[in-house]
């Protein structure tokens, strides 16, 4: 392991009865990376993410974030990430302003910290006006932005974004893409998931997993040239041929 490893998995295993859904992952990911994990639906991307957020015990191998161990100290490296999913709990009867306050206090800031953290966010994430809509009336891409800016109230070092432009439209997905880069710029560690391949073109690298096995890693020239595609789209169409049939 690196010093500057954010995000490392040595024989990471996960089963559910006799279904494998990760087996034997050896994964590393650098300070400040934009790192996408990618797969069809069944490969064990999820499972993976809720281990290494100290949500779901490995059942073999070992892995740290932030130099924390996952499995001796869960609760530590809840601490220090952030965590973005798909259904992210927002609440739709709370403000933009009364959401983020809301995260922030349970997150552990209080008042001056917390005031100010808000009034950043609040400046980077462009709400201005929206502060005071309720959350529940906001379009699907400001969703996002909020949950991102709630994800976030704490200064994650490392931030799990699992498919968080999932439904958004196109404008909106480029934009959420400019803030999380915004965030590694910052020297904040960003592991995503996707199924649009126009963002995964994005990251600094990439690993497949197929089946719960790890296949690929590198940047996506490094996979196009290892599957002998061309692009990441035709990658993931043929590992989706390849799993056909498997949910995991």
């Amino acid at each position: 392991m690196t010093d500057d490893a954010a995000i490392h998995a040595e024989g990471l295993r996960k089963t559910f009865g006799e279904l494998v859904a990760v087996d034997g992952l050896d994964l590393t990911v650098h300070r400040g990376e934009v790192f996408g994990l990618l797969g069809p639906n069944g490969s064990g991307k999820t499972t993976t993410i809720r281990m290494l957020t100290g949500l779901m015990a490995p059942g073999g191998g070992w892995a740290t974030v932030d130099g924390v161990n996952v499995t001796t100290s869960p609760e530590q490296v809840r601490r220090r990430i952030g965590y973005m999913s798909q259904r992210f709990g927002l609440y739709d009867d709370l403000t933009v302003e009364e959401n983020i306050r809301f995260y922030a206090s349970v997150y552990g800031l209080r008042g001056r910290r917390r005031a100010d953290r808000i009034s950043e966010l609040v400046a980077e994430l462009g709400f201005g006006e929206r502060l005071r809509q309720m959350a529940g009336t906001l379009s699907g891409g400001w969703k996002q932005r909020l949950a991102l800016a709630c994800a976030t109230a704490h200064r994650p070092r490392v931030l799990f974004l699992d498919e968080p432009t999932a439904g958004v439209d196109p404008a909106a997905r480029r934009q959420f893409w400019d803030l999380i880069y915004d965030f590694a710029r910052q020297g904040i560690t960003i592991m995503v998931t996707t199924h649009y391949m126009d963002e995964a073109e994005r990251c600094h690298r990439l690993a497949f997993l197929s089946r719960g096995h790890l296949i690929a890693v590198g940047t996506a020239q490094e996979v196009r040239d290892q599957f002998r595609q061309p692009s990441i789209e035709d990658v993931f169409i043929e590992l989706q041929r390849r799993d056909e049939g498997v949910v995991v």
